[in-house]
């Protein structure tokens, strides 16, 4: 803490400017539903709201599989600072200002999965699309968005028909760090669940040191780590997956981008990869690009069969 004040004394105004910038990634312009399941022509979908753990409300959709509910339930859940659609960075400021402006899409990716015979149970994270604000409107990167995924967990286990169902999880980014704390806090409730489907899962200090360095203020971690201590959040240190890996037994397919402009890959992924608990873990290399949007979260939507095999080795 000491230094981070020394280098508040010190730094440009400039750089300071930087610095407050990037510890607002915890607090961005909530992405909106810009597209919903009949863009793709899926059919019987509805409009749920489920409790967070803590009760803040969550909105989200039920996708029943192609030809009618099937016995198998994937629970999907987004990043940071998307929302259930995906992300509307195709559709001018503020979202094509933040990373890359792209068009994230996950409805595709719920049409793979409902073709394939799976319903998909999909949900905004408090604080994003639709669902309530907590925590002052801050993105905790885990460390309140678990109590989601529990209550998440919670609504299907004690539904008539969901809970009857096989499971699998999807989490992704802010969702896989968020998982693997749910997990790490309540074990029980994840005892059931056949898989995990486990993209993109960052440790923050790794994004802002890999951001910082694009912008020459590199030298300021602590100064950045107080910054969001300021906002009402945490340091980076404390949102990161591998906090939380060890605990996280589930058979993973991991999907990382190995020179992602975002993060420190292939250390940071590796090393997070490495931490979990499973014996049974995969983790695949997204080659031959630097964009962490647009080719990482749209890849499955784009080459859907590896994950479609894994789904299958384990659901069926």
């Amino acid at each position: 803490m000491q230094k981070a004040l020394d280098q508040e004394k010190v730094i440009s105004q400039e750089d300071h400017a930087k610095v407050k910038a990037l510890a607002g990634m915890v607090k961005m312009p909530r992405s909106f539903i810009f597209k919903n399941p009949d863009e793709y022509g899926m059919e019987g979908w509805s409009d749920l709201s489920i409790p967070s753990d803590d009760g803040t409300p969550l909105e989200a959709w039920y996708i029943p599989a192609k030809g009618g509910e099937s016995n198998k339930l994937i629970i999907f859940n987004h990043a940071l600072p998307m929302c259930r659609a995906g992300y509307p960075g195709h559709m001018g400021e503020p979202w094509s200002n933040f990373i890359e402006a792209v068009e994230i899409d996950f409805v595709i990716q719920y049409k793979h999965l409902t073709d394939a015979g799976y319903n998909v149970l999909t949900y905004d994270f408090r604080n994003h699309g639709q669902s309530g604000a907590a925590n002052g409107g801050i993105c905790g990167v885990g460390q309140w968005e678990w109590r989601d995924c529990v209550g998440v967990k919670k609504f299907v286990d004690a539904h008539p028909r969901l809970s009857q169902m096989k499971v699998a999880l999807f989490s992704q980014c802010l969702g896989g760090v968020s998982q693997y704390a749910a997990i790490t806090k309540h074990p029980e409730l994840f005892e059931n669940v056949e898989c995990l489907l486990s993209p993109l899962v960052p440790n923050m200090s790794s994004v802002f040191s890999k951001l910082s360095g694009h912008q020459g203020i590199e030298q300021y971690q602590e100064l950045i780590d107080l910054e969001l201590m300021k906002m009402g959040g945490f340091p980076a240190a404390d949102m990161s997956g591998a906090l939380w890996a060890p605990n996280v037994k589930l058979p993973v397919l991991m999907w990382q981008v190995r020179d992602d402009a975002v993060i420190e890959n292939p250390a940071d992924a590796q090393s997070t990869f490495d931490l979990l608990g499973s014996s049974d873990k995969e983790l695949y290399w997204i080659e031959g690009t630097t964009k962490r949007f647009g080719d990482g979260y749209n890849w499955f939507g784009r080459y859907p069969e590896k994950v479609l095999s894994f789904l299958e080795k384990y659901m069926n």
